[in-house]
């Protein structure tokens, strides 16, 4: 028994090792919760099931839906997969009840108003709405849907993006042939992506004019390298290691995009991290 015993410990470790070390050993503890907004369901009846199908679409495509706040050619659930509903790529199951929140980048509480409102300056390069507009009550009315039967102030586990390290420093010039075997059959050799917004064929574009601005939160290294790892190529995430998903986020995140005309006021106690653009 005890020699069984040493086998499936020692099988365990070998495929903790070969699947990426830390990060894959975390994702398997973090195994989120059989939440109701993990899945689709019928919407509410009435003004509600309409205001939380609103957001839904808002989400899913900012330039149609909420055209006067949306500044290029990205949306909402380019980063927030499934409509939010993905662990490890910024879920939004369960953010109804986690905010409000202090946020080092501005030194203040945010209210989950000022957090849409940083995606909409930074990852859509746009504008703030007012916290009384229609489409943010929509927005927020189909967050609190989805965070429904998770308990308040309980963060999903995979909230975010799985963190790990990259095993040497990251290399821009090892991350351009990656980013060309890996990553250029669907958002081009200029990261341009293809398509348009809302059809079937879209793949968004990584950077240029239409693409964050080099305050979003995927600017930043970490935050990049682990949405590679975890959920790209699309379809086989997991199949890069971590070296390679570092060194293809290094290499798009140096790429030319937007600037953001606030990024002198971020940080203002201290505390920025070290893979902030500025």
């Amino acid at each position: 028994m005890a020699g069984a015993r040493v086998a499936r410990l020692a099988a365990l470790l070998l495929g903790l090792v070969c699947s990426g070390g830390l990060w894959a050993a975390d994702k398997v503890a973090q195994a989120p919760a059989d939440y109701p907004g993990w899945h689709d369901a019928p919407l509410p009846d009435g003004p509600i099931g309409a205001a939380i199908a609103q957001g839904r679409r808002i989400l899913s495509n900012a330039p149609k839906y909420a055209k006067a706040y949306s500044g290029n050619g990205l949306t909402c659930t380019n980063c927030h997969l499934d409509g939010g509903r993905t662990p490890a790529a910024a879920p939004w199951v369960g953010i109804w009840g986690v905010f409000p929140e202090y946020r080092a980048r501005n030194a203040q509480v945010n209210t989950l108003q000022d957090r849409i409102n940083d995606c909409f300056e930074r990852s859509l390069n746009g504008k703030r709405m007012p916290n009384d507009a229609p489409e943010m009550t929509a927005i927020l009315t189909y967050m609190q849907w989805l965070s429904r039967e998770v308990p308040t102030g309980e963060s999903v586990k995979e909230r975010g993006f799985l963190r790990f390290k990259a095993p040497e420093a990251p290399s821009a010039e090892r991350g351009a042939p990656l980013y060309a075997e890996h990553c250029t059959s669907c958002h081009g050799k200029n990261g341009a992506g293809r398509g348009t917004l809302g059809t079937a064929d879209f793949v968004p574009p990584l950077w240029g004019d239409k693409a964050f601005n080099i305050g979003a939160g995927m600017a930043r290294l970490t935050n990049a390298a682990a949405f590679i790892k975890a959920k790209m190529p699309l379809g086989k995430g997991g199949s890069l290691d971590d070296q390679a998903a570092f060194d293809i986020a290094a290499y798009v995140i140096k790429q030319p995009r937007p600037d953001f005309a606030r990024k002198k006021e971020d940080w203002p106690q201290g505390g920025k991290p070290p893979d902030a653009r500025y």
